[in-house]
């Protein structure tokens, strides 16, 4: 079956491959106020990285605490190969999908 992708699931994915390794709850929201310039909740980017997480597209490893944060650790979270797949086939089918049609393209 197909890992089908709706427009924030993307987004989202887009944000882990631009952060690497940094990414977490507060620089994801960063990464898509700054570069969509919508300001999503906290509640809708864990939800969807929830959703990704067991659709197996990406994975999340809990770092170390700190006094900063009381005490609390980040969740990291990283894209698998099978999200960039998935990603990938995504922004193949809208291309496809907007090709020829006038001001769609690229």
């Amino acid at each position: 079956m197909a890992d089908y992708l709706g427009e924030f699931e993307q987004l989202i994915l887009l944000a882990l491959a631009r952060l690497g390794e940094d990414a977490y709850g507060v620089s994801i929201r960063a990464t898509l106020v700054e570069r969509t310039k919508r300001k999503p909740s906290f509640g809708a980017i864990y939800s969807t990285l929830r959703r990704l997480e067991a659709k197996g597209l990406v994975a999340s490893s809990m770092g170390e605490s700190a006094p900063v944060r009381g005490g609390r650790a980040k969740k990291y979270v990283q894209i698998l190969p099978r999200g960039r797949a998935a990603l990938k086939a995504s922004q193949r089918a809208i291309g496809r999908m907007a090709e020829g049609l006038k001001g769609f393209e690229s």
